[in-house]
């Protein structure tokens, strides 16, 4: 950022105390809501806009909830996602996922079983016992969009999926921590990267957290790896941190066939948790609050 006895940004050659320096907090507000946009891309959001985003993001995390308690041996992904979208309508909502992208996704909802990272399809195989996977859940509201996504695990799953599904959502805990006035974003990445390398996973790095709100995607880019973003998170600001875990190696591949599947290169399990933030004057606000999994009641 620029200090006050840096040059102004407008060529003249004095100092921005002596220039375009804001006399206002408002013109101040509105000075870093200019840089953010022009230098990162980033829509600081005002009162307004964060009151219509918290809406969206409240929507997505209550139908998460509800259709997670759906996910059971028997149930296929795609019941799920017609489950969805009908909870969508009935609040005057539709899925930010269907038709989205290029070629366009075709459900309403993710649903990323096991050895896949993430944006798998919903279809009609029946879950199993010991499947374990994500589901990914996004909306839009009155024009406003909301994000998040949580685990499910079908019955009595294995140690190691067990292992990489706790490592998944302790990782995205230790991440929120970090989020506050002046933190840097790398320090997003610095905090799961510790934790997986605590419970001996690795870090997708091929995909990584977002700005949301007036956009599906929006600046910032939240890597969830080791990185060196220096990037500020200031007051207004609303992004997902939603890092994918994976047992084995860190890498991913994308299904050649509908191009957007994206698997393990060693096929095995992969996890991931999502939750929508707005940066606040004094940390940070989860705009997301689904149901904590059972192992993190305590």
């Amino acid at each position: 950022m620029i200090g006050r006895n840096d040059l102004c940004f407008c060529g003249s050659g004095k100092k921005w105390k002596k220039c375009h320096y804001p006399q206002t907090i408002s013109e101040e507000n509105q000075l870093l809501k200019n840089t953010y946009l022009q230098k990162y891309n980033i829509l600081i959001k005002d009162s307004e806009q964060i009151e219509k985003i918290k809406k969206a993001c409240m929507l997505c995390s209550k139908v998460l909830d509800l259709v997670c308690q759906m996910a059971k041996a028997g149930t296929t992904t795609k019941e799920l996602d017609l489950f969805v979208k009908t909870e969508f309508e009935k609040q005057g909502a539709i899925s930010a996922a269907y038709h989205y992208g290029s070629p366009p996704f075709p459900a309403n909802i993710c649903t990323s079983l096991n050895e896949v990272i993430c944006h798998g399809i919903p279809d009609e195989t029946p879950l199993k016992e010991g499947d374990i996977f994500n589901l990914d859940v996004a909306c839009i509201l009155d024009g406003y969009f909301g994000d998040c996504s949580k685990m499910v695990c079908v019955g009595k799953v294995d140690a190691n999926k067990k292992r990489v599904v706790e490592c998944a959502y302790f990782s995205l805990m230790e991440a929120i921590k970090t989020v506050q006035p002046k933190s840097k974003i790398h320090e997003i990445g610095d905090a799961i990267e510790s934790v997986a390398k605590e419970y001996k996973c690795s870090v997708v790095y091929q995909f990584v957290g977002h700005g949301v709100g007036i956009q599906f995607h929006e600046g910032p880019e939240v890597p969830h790896h080791a990185n060196k973003s220096i990037i500020e998170c200031v007051p207004g600001m609303i992004f997902t941190i939603e890092p994918m875990i994976n047992l084995g190696k860190k890498e991913g591949e994308i299904d050649p066939i509908n191009h957007w599947t994206v698997r393990t290169v060693d096929r095995l399990a992969s996890a991931q948790y999502e939750h929508t933030l707005l940066v606040t004057d004094t940390g940070c606000e989860i705009l997301t609050p689904w149901e904590k999994p059972d192992f993190a009641q305590n």
